[in-house]
């Protein structure tokens, strides 16, 4: 027999996951929901799934799972979507508040307009992971504009961790990219250890830029959260965007605001929007 589900969907500029309620109730086998739910025109159709949950250190625990099952440790369009949640949808949540994830707490405020009304989220996305082996690649130190052979081309590749890892390159065109060709070959490199997110950054101003992501398991997504604070994280270390300055990230779904302060801490602010909420039957 199988159970009925009920959820939320959500998307943070385009990025959108399925959610569950688990404060009071856990999820079995959440990779399975995910790999079950996720595929779109034959499911609900999702880049994932994520779990809200209690935590004894935080307001929430935020787990999530790929389209393809694997659980990722952080995504920063995701947890905007479980402030909004707790705050609109729970109750008893202030506009600041603290949410657990596998990369650590991260701090989270509600923004709101004139009116009162939702307007935004901001993050504080923690500092920035420069050293290879920690983010994980396969070599030392620093890695900026890194020679990386990848298919038949040589990618000038800055690796970053956001919690989660990351390879940005500096193209002169995102539009013609072939992504379903070249994200997979990027993410199961073997100089990626744990695979990894591609992002591909055309620089429009040195606080202006558009980019379009490979997520590692989960393909080509209209955005991601983790990967535009990579990407200026990126811009800034190679002089091509400016430290402390809000930098407008152009994706697919949306725009973000991402600072990197000079201390290689993140500041992140996007919107979070609900899109319907149903119920599904899962496992019969």
């Amino acid at each position: 027999m199988g159970e009925t589900l009920s959820f939320t969907k959500m998307h943070g500029a385009g990025n959108d996951y399925i959610y569950f309620n688990c404060l009071e109730r856990e999820l079995a086998d959440p990779a399975a929901v995910a790999v079950a739910l996720s595929p779109r025109r034959h499911a609900v159709g999702a880049d994932g799934i994520v779990l809200i949950c209690p935590s004894s250190v935080a307001d929430a625990k935020m787990r999530m799972f790929n389209a393809d099952g694997s659980e990722g440790k952080m995504c920063g369009n995701a947890i905007r979507c479980v402030a909004r949640y707790l705050v609109e949808r729970v109750g008893g949540f202030k506009d600041e508040l603290t949410v657990e994830t596998l990369s650590g707490i991260k701090r989270l405020t509600v923004n709101r307009d004139e009116s009162g009304a939702f307007s935004s989220v901001s993050v504080e996305m923690g500092r920035a992971i420069l050293e290879g082996r920690s983010i994980p690649v396969d070599a030392d130190g620093l890695i900026r504009d890194y020679p990386l052979a990848v298919g038949r081309k040589t990618w000038d590749i800055t690796a970053v961790s956001m919690g989660n890892p990351h390879a940005v390159t500096f193209v002169s065109d995102t539009r013609r990219l072939d992504l379903a060709t070249i994200g997979p070959l990027f993410e199961n490199h073997p100089f990626f250890p744990d695979r990894v997110n591609t992002e591909f950054v055309r620089v429009l101003s040195d606080d202006e830029i558009e980019m379009r992501v490979w997520e590692r398991g989960s393909g080509e997504t209209f955005a991601c959260g983790t990967g535009a604070c990579a990407s200026v994280v990126a811009s800034c270390l190679t002089g091509r965007c400016r430290f402390d300055v809000p930098v407008t990230v152009h994706l697919l779904g949306g725009d973000l605001s991402v600072v990197c302060r000079s201390d290689l801490t993140v500041l992140m602010t996007g919107g979070a929007e609900f899109v319907f909420d149903g119920t599904c039957r899962f496992g019969d």
